[in-house]
């Protein structure tokens, strides 16, 4: 499945239709924009979170389960708002939260990441720096993905479906980003790979 890697404590998936209304490239951007608000303020307390995770990790190698349930669901959170702002599916995303690792299946964009039992106590300081090369990779992946979704803006709106390949494309891209984020995030001490 498009966004998933077995070896990585992550699954992704989109269980939406190609089929997209020939109109709704133009306005899911303006009707995605109350999530897109949340998401900018739930984007502020990930990151209090991660500073909280990064203390956590180095005196008692864990993370508190609330903060990591919390942080899973704002990436989830950030998936389900992605997949609609970039048309890759029709209906609207809820606004339901639930501090759950695993997936609820209430929505057609699904995201569960697998807690670990216990953390690198050192990893934490030098993460930042051993994910630079997966920033440079997922710069070039992005520039591809910019022009996918102009080609895929103007399929949708003359045929009413989105190009499968062009949708793998984004949801696979996507993923790797959250692999990146997550080992940045501290959600995990695995290595993202560099694939899709």
């Amino acid at each position: 499945m498009p966004g998933n890697n077995s070896n990585f404590p992550l699954t992704l998936e989109l269980n939406a239709p190609l089929e997209v209304a020939n109109w709704r490239p133009l306005v899911h951007w303006l009707l995605g924009i109350p999530h897109l608000m949340v998401a900018y303020s739930l984007s502020s307390l990930f990151s209090v979170f991660t500073i909280i995770a990064f203390f956590s990790i180095l005196f008692t190698r864990k993370i508190p389960k609330g903060i990591f349930s919390a942080m899973v669901m704002i990436i989830r959170h950030n998936w389900r708002i992605a997949s609609y702002v970039t048309f890759a599916r029709e209906d609207y995303p809820p606004f339901h939260y639930t501090l759950q690792t695993a997936d609820t299946g209430d929505d057609q964009a699904a995201l569960s990441i697998t807690e670990p039992e216990e953390f690198n106590q050192w990893l934490p300081l030098v993460k930042w720096f051993l994910a630079i090369p997966h920033y440079v990779v997922l710069s070039i992946l992005g520039i591809g993905l910019f022009f996918s979704l102009i080609v895929s803006f103007f399929t949708i709106l003359f045929t009413g479906k989105y190009p499968e390949a062009l949708r793998d494309y984004f949801i696979n891209v996507y993923s790797y980003s959250v692999r990146v984020n997550m080992y940045t995030g501290l959600l995990t001490d695995k290595y993202p790979p560099f694939s899709l």
